[in-house]
Formats: structure tokens, sequence, C-alpha cells
């Protein structure tokens, strides 16, 4: 558990200091007010009995809820632990949010869909996913991470849910990460392409949460500085692209930055078999975050240019 409350201040408890995301929110949120951040040696989410006493302890006054159980595929072997953490801890934290009086902010997930999407009704095909539509999801991730959802929405106190999507950075493993080392160390790579989202960084997602925070008073106000804006948002970057043409984006830049960047080849996701189903389409609708709170997520491009900008930057190797 990192930092410190100055002068008896209630500080923001974030957890999963570790994450690609919480690292990015205690960054993005330092100046904000005293920031509380835990990690899995510091806070077991599988635990409830010790959430409830860190809560108690701390008396923050806001919970950022960062940390999840992300193992796609390894949850379908391990079921019982991603519930606790995905689903539980998220219920239990916004259970001692509203104990407290004070707002809780949860992160989702894109997975929480089937992935069959939905006609546009102009007939141009597929349209993102909304808030509203129903959700189905096909893997043991998802479906924990849809009951965490259910799970806050629950405990009835002030909560913002933000689904997001495909998320990546400079940090933990993510996709972005793997194909500059495949970038380094292939003549050929394969990429599925077949499966469409939208690549999000993890730092856009932490300066949106921020600017919400900044723009209702979360931090300050107590529960009632949401204003009835309560509930799930998608907050994820624009456009849509398949995995392919992710890598597609990332190796251009590797090539343009005077790095080697192999051959690319897309396939079709039977050839990629994995013990968890992923969703064919999970693009989110970002109309209702800008409606609501006045914050505009960037173009999928736009946002891997500025997070790749200083990885480049540096000598290769």
């Amino acid at each position: 558990m990192t930092g410190a409350t100055t002068g008896g201040e209630r500080p923001i408890l974030i957890t999963g200091r570790d994450g690609q995301l919480g690292f990015e929110l205690v960054r993005a949120l330092a100046t904000v007010a005293p920031v509380i951040a835990t990690t899995r040696a510091s806070l077991d989410l599988a635990d409830a009995a010790q959430i409830r006493d860190v809560v108690a302890r701390l008396r923050p006054r806001l919970i950022i809820n960062a940390a999840a159980y992300t193992a796609v595929d390894r949850a379908e072997a391990e079921e019982g632990i991603a519930f606790a953490i995905n689903a539980r801890a998220p219920g239990v934290l916004a259970e001692e949010a509203a104990r407290l009086n004070v707002p809780l902010i949860h992160y989702s997930t894109d997975y929480v869909f089937d992935g069959s999407g939905l006609a546009d009704a102009s007939g141009g095909g597929q349209r993102p996913y909304r808030e509203s539509d129903p959700t189905a999801p096909i893997g043991i991730y998802g479906r924990s991470k849809r009951a965490g959802e259910e799970a806050v929405l629950a405990a009835g106190g002030a909560a913002l849910i933000f689904r997001t999507a495909w998320l990546y950075g400079e940090r933990g493993r993510n996709f972005l990460l793997t194909m500059l080392r495949l970038a380094a160390e292939r003549d050929e790579v394969r990429v599925v392409d077949d499966q469409v989202g939208c690549p999000t960084w993890a730092r856009l997602v932490a300066e949106a949460t921020a600017q919400i925070i900044a723009a209702t008073g979360a931090a300050a106000g107590g529960a009632s500085a949401l204003g009835g804006r309560q509930g799930i948002y998608h907050l994820a970057c624009g456009g849509a692209t398949s995995w392919h043409g992710f890598a597609a984006e990332i190796f251009s830049a590797v090539a343009a930055a005077g790095r080697r960047a192999p051959r690319l080849t897309p396939i079709p996701t039977r050839d990629y078999p994995t013990p968890a189903a992923r969703p064919a389409y999970s693009v989110l609708d970002g109309a209702a975050v800008r409606r609501a709170f006045a914050v505009e997520m960037p173009d999928w491009r736009i946002g891997l240019a500025l997070c790749l900008e200083p990885l480049l930057a540096t000598p290769a190797g």
C-alpha cells in the first residue's frame, strides 16, 4: 500500500496500483487529493473481511477499483478466484462506499457482450454497443465482470462503472508490448483479423476519469456529487479495428521509426484457438459519457501514436 494522508485529509483509495490502469490513475490523481494505492500484496481482494477492514480504517473520500482478474484464458479453469476478484470484491467495495456515503468508480469490460453485434438502423452493418444493450458474456472472465457490475449496482450507492476495451499501455502484459517484442524477434507475425474492437490506451482512461472526478466534485462532495449520473458508461477510444489492424498500425510506426518490422499475416480466429472464446465484435459507443460528462475520447490511432512516441524514441534493444 503506497501513499499517505496529509494533515488528516481523507484519501482517494485506488486498488490495483501495479496494473496498467491503476498505475496511470495514481499518476493522474496525485494532484487532486491524497492517494492511497493498494497492491495484491497489501489488499487481497478475495478476502471480503480484509477489504472491509481497509476501507473502515482509511475512510476514503472516493474509492476507485482498478484491480481485476484479467487472465481471460486461465479464468476458464479458475472460475472461483475470477468471481471472487471480479464479482464479489466490487460488491463489497460498493457496499462500503455506500456505508461511508462516498462515490465508487469501478471498471468493467467489452467482454460483457457476446460479440454477435447489433444491426445499424441505417443499414451500414454493425453498430457499436450502447450501455442499454443486453449483455451476454461468452466466457468466465466476461461473466465474472458482468456479475461485478450487477453487484456494484445492487449496493445502491453512488457508483460509476466504466466499461473499457482492449486496454494497453507502457507496462504490464498487453497486446502493444507483445507486438513490439515480436517485431524485434520474428520475420513474420500472424494476427487474428476477424475480431473487432477499440484499442484504448490506459492513460487516456485514467485522464478521462480524473476529468470526470474534477467536473463532478466526486473527490470532495460525497455521494451526492454525481447528481444522479451514476450508472454504467462506455469509456474507450473511438473508431474500430481488428487485432490485425491494430498490429499493422504498430508495425507501421515501428518501420517509420527506422526499426525492423516483420511481415504481418492475417489469420482467422479458428487458426488461433484459445481456451476462452472472444467476442467477434465488441466496439463500444461513447456517446453517453460525452453527454453526461463532456468527455471525448480520441480515435484509437491517436491514442496509439501518443503512447508509442516515447517507446519508439529510445534506441531499440
